[in-house]
């Protein structure tokens, strides 16, 4: 494939033409940009989530988009829960043996409740590392050797800054993903002489509806407004303002294209300049 990039942007649109991609929470916030920009570059996409309702609204506007580039791209659906590896593992096996082999995997799905790590029961850990951890590993497992196959591929986690700097209040989602951090470094290893690449995108605050949750809850617990507690947020941050989750689908299109298939093993800081550490 030709290499296709503009590094003062997004990748130029058509750059993923031919390559099949299955992306995670794929209906909103982060998953959702990721889909749209795999679908702008001329990727096939299949997306995951709960609702069926999202699903199909999500999938109208990536063949909206496909139309819009002048592509050919084929877009599917699959209604999952990632509270039952076992279960988005069956239907991803089905897809790939009706649809076709994947090439680039997007594992993401939304964080754990908040909470510190001392008061956490065992369900808490069990959920999030099933959720996480356990689907992350039964999906590569799933499209794996399809790209063995092919000897290309792409495997990108959405994970969290507090792989390397823990977030306060977050105990289990720091303990998570700090165990697919670790996850994805062997694997990188593992699967690179087999022409597979495997990375961590980062993201840091990030405007979703995640974050917006967060932001009143905070405006409830310190009597201010989701206005304060958003500015307080931003103000953290050297580029003075959050994220958004275009940005985010910005990196994992250069971590799927071929312009990259000489990184691998990295942890990728999509964050404004919030972490501390060099």
């Amino acid at each position: 494939m030709q290499r296709q990039t503009n590094l003062g942007g997004p990748l130029t649109p058509g750059g993923l033409s031919g390559k099949c991609a299955l992306v995670g929470g794929g209906t909103k916030g982060i998953g959702r940009a990721i889909a749209e920009e795999f679908a702008r570059q001329g990727a096939s996409v299949c997306i995951v989530s709960r609702s069926e309702a999202a699903l199909n609204e999500t999938l109208a506007a990536l063949r909206s988009i496909s139309d819009a580039v002048g592509s050919t791209a084929f877009h599917h659906a699959l209604i999952a829960d990632y509270a039952q590896p076992e279960v988005v593992r069956a239907k991803v096996l089905q897809h790939i043996s009706e649809k076709g082999l994947i090439d680039i995997l997007v594992n993401n799905t939304g964080g754990p409740p908040p909470g510190p790590l001392l008061e956490a029961p065992r369900e808490a850990l069990d959920a999030a590392l099933s959720s996480h951890l356990l689907c992350n590993h039964f999906l590569m497992q799933a499209c794996v050797p399809g790209m063995r196959e092919r000897r290309w591929g792409r495997i990108i986690n959405i994970v969290s800054t507090s792989v390397r700097e823990p977030l306060a209040g977050l105990g289990v989602s720091n303990t998570t993903r700090g165990a697919v951090a670790s996850w994805a470094k062997t694997l990188a290893n593992e699967l690179g002489p087999l022409g597979i690449t495997v990375n961590n995108v980062l993201p840091g605050p990030t405007e979703t509806g995640r974050l917006q949750a967060i932001f009143e809850r905070k405006a409830t617990e310190h009597k201010s407004s989701v206005e304060a507690e958003r500015a307080a947020m931003a103000a953290l941050l050297p580029v003075k303002r959050l994220g958004k989750p275009a940005e985010i689908a910005y990196a994992v299109a250069f971590f799927a294209s071929e312009s990259a298939g000489f990184i691998t093993g990295v942890s990728l800081a999509v964050d404004g300049g919030r972490m501390a550490s060099i």
